[in-house]
């Protein structure tokens, strides 16, 4: 027994690398930096029931995350770790899940495979360092699909439980984007009827849902109608054309990219599976493809909406590549493409970024180095895939490749310092003590474009101490600090100023100082 937990321990330690990052971090402006930012005013207004967006109430979306990220960081202090900790820790838990999915759907054996497959996809190692809730979403989920799983072979009352609380859980996250794979789990479902009758799934579903209903009822003093009327208003925004429409087939392309390098084995999985689909549980093969469906109807479309069915993506991914490794005709297309072409085109890519792209990318040492050294690890990997012949060992350095890349993506600050420039001026702008110190206001007007507030999110993320914001610089007092940009002339005439800081990567945004008043 210690034996076992002892390999266990190894098998998921190997995750370490990609999930935890220890160097300096940054937020992304939109959706991360929102959250975030909304966090902060939690803990800064000390309101833990309404967000706020720039002093006005946001009630466009539950409180989940902001909620989570504000717990953390009141508990571990201010920091880009305490603001990821909820995100991380789910998306550790996910792949536990994807773990167990694995065993229940396909067999016992190999389950690490579809579990490494799952943490070298784009799609889900960089949601797992944004501080949202879609992976948390994603979570729930499968947490529910495992236990709906779980009941074909015994009515386990935990299993009901969770089969019910997922649902009012997932709804705190995403409203109602819960419908969809509630919807897509409705065909198998009808074949269990006798589920919905079990009280244990209805205390579950209770249960889940009151962190919603206490929500729910301790906002309704600040709003003058019921906050699902607000939730409705975003769903049908959603709904209609807005800047993330996207046409029917967008999950066609945009799935297959996002799960590179194992989209081509997914498909050869599912058609695997397909085939032998009276020997397995169908959920493996139809809930994907009913849930791609379904979101494809959905006008909006976003690349984190497919992430709930990563998990299961995963294990198709594996069939396909056992699938591949017993067949002949696949085994000679994979020797020719995996093991050739692709690690010659990315040895080529290598001097086109020394030579042609280097500077345009201005990538620092730490991020070149590490990028480099993932695409060689990766390359030598594959390229070394015709010199064995046993199914395990193709496996292995199949998966390696990609793991070792994704690693060396993670630990290279790409996807965790995304706003590395920023980050640098704003911390030599606080590195004066005295400024440190200061509570920094925002002028809200000069908010008017889509580039000065993802800029301003960022900035006012790296600020210490940040205000609540002003409407106009006629709010300052003397000697107060804000974050404008000094567009506005008339604004400009009221009073004197001193501009603090500024540079390329924060403007048209300045620090400034007001001197004193004109009356």
């Amino acid at each position: 027994m210690a034996s076992k937990s002892i390999k266990n321990f190894f098998k998921f330690s190997l995750f370490l690398p990609i999930l935890l990052y220890v160097g300096e971090r940054s937020y992304l402006s939109y959706d991360e930096g929102f959250y975030a930012l909304q966090a902060k005013w939690i803990i800064q207004n000390k309101n833990w029931i309404i967000p706020t967006w720039w002093g006005e109430y946001s009630l466009d979306r539950t409180i989940g995350i902001q909620f989570l990220i504000a717990k953390s960081q009141e508990i571990l202090g201010d920091s880009f770790f305490a603001a990821h900790l909820p995100v991380t820790l789910a998306s550790a838990l996910m792949l536990f899940v994807t773990f167990k999915l694995h065993q229940i759907l396909i067999h016992k054996q190999e389950a690490i495979f579809s579990v490494l497959i799952l943490s070298t996809t784009y799609l889900w190692f960089n949601f797992a360092h944004l501080a949202t809730q879609d992976i948390i979403f994603s979570l729930l989920v499968n947490i529910g699909l495992f236990s709906f799983i779980k009941l074909d072979k015994n009515k386990n009352p935990l299993h009901l439980f969770l089969f019910g609380a997922w649902i009012g859980l997932a709804f705190m996250m995403k409203t109602f984007f819960v419908f969809i794979p509630i919807f897509a789990i409705l065909p198998f479902l009808f074949f269990k009827k006798e589920i919905l009758l079990n009280k244990s799934f209805w205390i579950g579903l209770f249960i889940g849902f009151v962190p919603f209903i206490l929500w729910s009822i301790s906002i309704d003093q600040y709003i003058d109608r019921n906050i699902l009327i607000y939730l409705f208003d975003k769903l049908n925004q959603l709904s209609s054309k807005n800047t993330f429409t996207n046409p029917f087939y967008y999950y066609f392309w945009n799935i297959p990219i996002n799960f590179v390098p194992w989209s081509l084995f997914a498909l050869v999985g599912l058609i695997s599976n397909y085939k032998k689909i009276k020997k397995i549980n169908p959920i493996i093969v139809f809930y994907p493809i009913l849930f791609i469906f379904l979101i494809s109807f959905f006008s909006t479309k976003t690349p984190y909406y497919a992430l709930p069915i990563s998990p299961l993506l995963s294990l198709n991914a594996y069939v396909g590549i056992k699938e591949t490794i017993n067949s002949k005709r696949l085994t000679i297309f994979l020797k020719i493409v995996g093991t050739r072409l692709i690690p010659s085109c990315i040895f080529l890519i290598i001097p086109i970024y020394f030579f042609i792209i280097r500077k345009s990318l201005n990538f620092n040492f730490k991020e070149e180095f590490f990028v480099i050294l993932g695409l060689i690890l990766f390359s030598l990997s594959w390229f070394l895939i015709n010199q064995f012949h046993k199914p395990k060992h193709i496996i292995f350095l199949l998966i390696l490749g990609p793991y070792l890349l994704t690693t060396s993506i993670v630990q290279s600050g790409l996807i965790t310092d995304r706003s590395r420039a920023i980050r640098e001026s704003l911390e030599y702008c606080f590195s004066n003590e005295n400024i440190r110190n200061e509570v920094i206001q925002v002028n809200k007007h000069d908010i008017n474009n889509h580039n000065l507030h993802s800029k301003i999110i960022k900035i006012s993320l790296l600020t210490p101490k940040l205000g609540k914001g002003i409407n106009s610089l006629k709010e300052l007092k003397d000697s107060e600090y804000a974050w404008a940009t000094l567009n506005n002339k008339a604004s400009e005439e009221k009073f004197s100023y001193q501009i603090i800081f500024t540079d390329d990567n924060i403007k048209p945004w300045k620090l400034i100082k007001k001197i004193y008043t004109n009356n």
